[in-house]
């Protein structure tokens, strides 16, 4: 029997602090498991397969990402139905944002889509326990101003191979980051939120492991005193042989928006 396949892509957002990462593992809970069981419960027989647009690591969050879902012989009749009774089922920290039919020659992974995370963080006091999930909280007072330098510095196309984590020889590290800056924070608040803190966002078509985790140790080290506006120049060319040895917490790291081209 011929089994007709529809197509359609799902946009979600999630709070990280408590899961395993997005991609499914034994015996731990992560973000595809929990919408895989969700989705297995609200559809009954009905046959269907998902495919995410990424993987995050554990405890890092998502204000908009993106999956597609594959259904098989039986479509759906109404969104809004759908997206009711999945939010209704889904747990507390994942949430359904919107659905729509995509055609066959969709895919979510190979079709250009441009990334824009956050990272979120203060410096200088010890903060509100409730900020954890979200925010990273650095100690020791750091020059900000020099890191708001040198964060544009990752604008543009460079080798990034000592901002990817473990990378070997045979790999291709020229990416392009279209915007790159820290500015202050307007864009997470909360009362317990301390008064200040800042963003580091960054957008662009495709990060490697942990590349915006290393990118910001490195930006937390620039403001410590540890490196100059100079090293980090030198660790975007071709001749580099540096490997970055600090990664940033993951709970300050938000995927704040996926876009389709």
């Amino acid at each position: 029997m011929f089994d007709k396949r529809y197509y359609y892509l799902l946009k979600i957002q999630y709070l990280g602090y408590r899961f395993h990462g997005w991609q499914k593992q034994p015996d731990v809970k992560t973000i595809h498991l929990m919408i895989d069981r969700t989705l297995k419960y609200i559809l009954g027989d009905t046959r269907f397969k998902t495919l995410g647009a990424g993987r995050t690591d554990a405890m890092v969050s998502a204000n908009e990402a993106a999956l597609e879902l594959f259904i098989y012989n039986k479509p759906l009749n109404d969104f809004d139905e759908f997206l009711e009774l999945f939010n209704e089922n889904l747990p507390q920290d994942i949430r359904a944002l919107a659905i729509k039919e995509v055609d066959k020659d969709f895919n979510i992974i190979q079709d250009s889509k441009v990334k824009e995370y956050h990272y979120v963080f203060s410096q200088g006091q010890k903060n509100h326990p409730f900020c954890a999930p979200i925010l990273t909280t650095i100690l020791e007072p750091m020059d900000v101003d020099l890191m708001k330098k040198g964060a544009e510095l990752f604008e543009g196309t460079h080798n990034f191979k000592p901002y990817c984590y473990k990378a070997t020889d045979k790999g291709e590290y020229h990416r392009t980051i279209d915007y790159c800056k820290i500015v202050n924070n307007t864009i997470y608040t909360a009362n317990f939120f301390p008064e200040e803190s800042y963003v580091f966002v960054i957008r662009g078509k495709g990060f490697m492991r942990n590349q915006i985790r290393l990118m910001m140790g490195c930006l937390i080290k620039l403001g410590r005193g540890e490196v100059t506006l100079e090293y980090i120049k030198e660790t975007l060319s071709d001749e580099t042989a540096e490997v970055m040895d600090y990664i940033a917490p993951a709970s300050g790291l938000i995927l704040h928006r996926l876009d389709f081209e």
